[in-house]
């Protein structure tokens, strides 16, 4: 019988962005627990900070005094927040400083000043806000003017990014009346998403009412019963509110722990992650399906889940709801049988690197076929350069730099030009890896 590793899940990114957000918004004092300290969440507190938000005690463990529903710039100079590289800070909260009054400039680093908002500018246009980009148009930085959010109706298109919905949502408690919030556009991406948000505004006190139009009428449905999101037959309605405070607990993080789940199925030996919610609604929870379907065994522990070495082969997968996971899947299927295809992902070109031509381009490198398609990607296994070591490119993108390090797994001496950018969501990556490759070190002992 093999060994099995026994690894932990980092706490989650998404979660810890939006508990902290609604921390920082609301009446009173929060108390956090399991908070990931990466990159990107540093720049979510720090730009709360420079809204007025308090925070004490550990960064992991932080307690937060929020700013009662209110956010006023103090001065007529715009407030400064930098953002860094960070999508999901700029995108959630150029919306809720929408719903402040004052002047707020948002700027970043690397590809953010790249990286398009215009479509939330234009949301938000008919409730008196507006977004002046000191750059590039349409992308930070950007100067965002408002009075406050009137209330009443807006139209927010899901085509790029979920995160639009996410930041208004929370944006709305905040509004005079009442926000009824539209999706428009021609497709939803990265669904699964506004369910954390949704959570997150119930455990705060101020739950977003969800409707579906059925027979030309709308009615209140349950988020989770939702199968099927069509732009123009769903919206969301909220009323205004201060958000309570809370004690909350932030849950393991699918999304990171797809690499060391991933290692249990092309490896010799299988993999347990513990710290995972197994009745999560993050999206990346799809990882385990995936897994599955590509033939990897995996079973429920006492701990968590434990994924374990198989045969595996490819299939044809629809990653709209989860592009997060395209790289770790990409990689999978360069080590199965058979072709792999994904599909609805175009909107990875917009993300901290082009993630599909990145994938591609480093795909390739190990020595698999790998075919660039206007919404994917198709992977045809060949064989791999084993023995052989390969310097493969990241483009600064954690997600990169941790979905290539399964080709160690594979016998390939695996080369990063930049190791360091996991931590821009899970520093401790390199600490969880060496356990496996102590693993494979001492495999003949």
């Amino acid at each position: 019988m093999h060994k099995t590793i026994t690894l932990k899940a980092p706490p989650s990114k998404s979660v810890s962005h939006r508990a902290l957000l609604a921390a920082g918004l609301a009446g009173g004092t929060s108390v956090l627990e399991n908070v990931l300290v990466s990159e990107d969440i540093l720049r979510t507190r720090d730009c709360l900070a420079a809204l007025g938000a308090k925070f004490s005690g550990d960064d992991s463990a932080p307690v937060v005094q929020g700013l009662g529903g209110r956010i006023k710039a103090p001065s007529l100079d715009p407030v400064k927040l930098d953002v860094g590289e960070s999508g999901t800070t700029c995108r959630l909260l150029a919306a809720i400083v929408s719903a402040g009054q004052g002047s707020f400039e948002i700027s970043g680093a690397g590809r953010m000043h790249e990286r398009p908002i215009k479509s939330l500018g234009q949301s938000l246009e008919g409730q008196g806000v507006r977004f002046k980009y000191l750059g590039l148009d349409g992308c930070p930085p950007v100067r965002i003017e408002s009075s406050g959010l009137p209330g009443g109706v807006v139209t927010v298109g899901l085509d790029e990014s979920s995160q639009y919905l996410s930041g208004i949502l929370l944006a709305s408690t905040m509004a005079t009346t009442s926000l009824v919030i539209n999706i428009g556009g021609k497709k939803v991406v990265s669904w699964p998403y506004v369910h954390l948000t949704l959570q997150t505004m119930q455990r705060f006190g101020n739950p977003a009412r969800l409707q579906t139009l059925q027979e030309g009428h709308w009615r209140h449905a349950d988020p989770d019963q939702v199968q099927r999101v069509e732009p123009g037959k769903i919206r969301f309605v909220v009323h205004p509110g201060v958000l309570n405070p809370v004690r909350y607990r932030v849950e393991g993080d699918y999304s990171n722990a797809s690499y060391l789940l991933a290692a249990g199925a092309v490896g010799e030996f299988p993999v347990e992650v513990s710290g995972l919610d197994l009745e999560s609604r993050q999206g990346d929870r799809r990882i385990l399906e995936i897994l599955e379907l590509m033939g990897a065994k995996i079973s429920e522990t006492k701990n968590g889940v434990m994924v374990s070495p198989a045969r595996l082969h490819g299939v044809d997968l629809d990653m709209g709801t989860c592009p997060d996971l395209v790289p770790t899947v990409a990689v999978v299927a360069s080590m199965a049988t058979g072709t792999t295809r994904i599909s609805n992902v175009a909107h990875l070109r917009i993300k901290e690197s082009d993630r599909l031509a990145g994938v591609q381009q480093e795909v390739s490198r190990a020595g698999c076929r790998c075919g660039l398609k206007e919404d994917g990607l198709e992977i045809e296994p060949a064989e791999l350069l084993r023995g052989s070591q390969v310097q493969f490119k990241t483009y600064g993108d954690h997600r990169m730099a941790m979905s290539l390090s399964l080709y160690e797994l594979a016998g390939i001496q695996t080369a990063l030009d930049n190791p360091a950018c996991v931590n821009k969501s899970f520093p401790g990556f390199w600490e969880e890896w060496e356990n496996i490759r102590r693993a494979y070190a001492g495999k003949g002992d």
